[in-house]
């Protein structure tokens, strides 16, 4: 009887002690569990931020580029698991602020070099911006690079009808449509991705967005886009953010410091933030 209960848990302690295999990038199920570990935290207590800084340029044809802002932004993110294991819903809110390239003050007036007028600076606030990931309907593409590093990508290009209509929103709005672009690159240890033991890794981030002019610019039927450039890194949570940005947001919205905590629809986008806030006489 002893015997037997002792062979039981040797057996038990030998798969135990035997290595996990490392997640393989190319299976749909390893994919996914390797990007949300890199993108916040298997560890759903968790409330990991990716900081980033940058600068905003104006294109238009055939004329001089003009480096008009530069920014600083975060986004915090918590996950959830889907129904049935079948996938994870991630969880995030994210704000950025426009800044003098000069003076580096968050700006919350701007005179538009265009037209001359001053027109209110409107900050992102985004709330929420939540995703559903399903396994095998969604496999982020990789890059393996030198010295043992992994680069995760995900292109995203948009053309979706406008929050802002023009016949209503004439001075704000350039179409009757939204096209732009989100492109991510995430920088991460192949290592730590792979490994199936650990529930968050340490990642940097290279962010692109192409857009029309922001609604608050009215910039009415110019044409022309903007360009943001960015690069940041990913923090433990809300209490590693620069501390001017922190007080900055306890002192707006308090509620930024923490991710939401339940799955909703639609997402806040800067178009419709615009539009409520005005609509709202804010």
């Amino acid at each position: 009887m002893f015997k037997l209960i002792f062979s039981g848990i040797t057996l038990l302690l030998a798969s135990l002690a035997k290595p996990q295999a490392a997640l393989n990038l190319q299976q749909p199920k390893d994919n996914l569990n390797a990007f949300m570990k890199m993108r916040a935290s298997l560890d759903t207590s968790e409330q990991p931020v990716f900081y980033a800084t940058g600068k905003i340029y104006a294109y238009e044809h055939d004329k001089p580029w003009r480096h008009l802002f530069d920014f600083e932004m975060y986004n915090i993110a918590r996950t959830q698991k889907m129904p049935g294991d079948s996938g994870y819903y991630l969880l995030t809110r994210e704000m950025l602020v426009y800044k003098d390239p000069k003076t580096g003050e968050i700006l919350k007036n701007w005179t538009n070099p265009w037209t001359g007028e001053v027109v209110e600076v409107f900050p992102v606030w985004n709330d929420p911006v939540n995703q559903t990931f399903r396994y095998g309907r969604f496999i982020c593409p990789f890059e393996t690079l030198p010295n043992g590093r992994v680069c995760l990508y995900n292109d995203v290009t948009l053309t979706y009808p406008s929050p802002l209509p023009l016949k209503t929103w004439p001075a704000n709005s350039r179409s009757e449509w939204y096209q732009g672009a989100e492109l991510f690159n995430f920088f991460c240890s192949e290592a730590e991705l792979t490994n199936p033991l650990l529930t968050h890794i340490n990642a940097d981030i290279s962010w692109t967005r192409f857009s029309d002019f922001l609604p608050w610019m009215r910039m009415a039927q110019r044409h022309g886009n903007l360009l943001y450039q960015s690069r940041g890194y990913k923090l433990p949570g809300f209490a590693q953010l620069p501390a001017h940005l922190r007080s900055y947001v306890l002192a707006q919205k308090p509620e930024y410091a923490t991710a939401p905590d339940r799955y909703t629809t639609p997402n806040m986008t800067s178009w419709r933030y615009f539009k409520q806030v005005m609509e709202k006489g804010e």
